[in-house]
């Protein structure tokens, strides 16, 4: 069983490599690169904070602590923009559905790890004198 940090570290590891392959093809130019502008905010800054918020999670004990935690939804959440169930419809998802799982998976993992987390503390010591 992996260390209660472990899953959501992991999970938080893989969605900034992904996102940080992403900026690089962006600024390579390399297809499929993710489009510089959206009608909401340019890429590129979006990516950075990203990235920015999902190391701030691992910095803060990820789901062990509570700042972590909101840091983990908040990362998988602006993961899912990037990666979420709508790329499915994408016209390039041929070229990119590795990374739309992974992130997917990795995203998934750190709701489940987050929610396992989020418990009262009477009910994680009852939790804990049972095993």
């Amino acid at each position: 069983m992996p260390q209660p940090n472990q899953t959501s570290t992991a999970a938080l590891a893989v969605l900034i490599i992904l996102q940080a392959v992403m900026l690089g093809a962006l600024y390579a130019g390399v297809p499929p690169h993710p489009p510089a502008v959206t009608p909401l905010f340019a890429i590129a800054p979006f990516l950075g904070v990203s990235m920015a918020t999902a190391v701030a999670a691992i910095l803060l004990g990820g789901s062990t602590s509570r700042p972590g935690r909101i840091l983990c939804l908040l990362a998988a959440t602006m993961a899912l923009i990037s990666f979420g169930p709508q790329k499915y419809l994408d016209a390039q998802f041929g070229l990119i559905w590795p990374a739309v799982i992974a992130g997917q998976l990795a995203c998934l993992a750190l709701f489940t790890d987050t929610l396992r987390h989020t418990r009262s503390p009477a009910t994680a010591a009852r939790q804990e004198q049972q095993a």
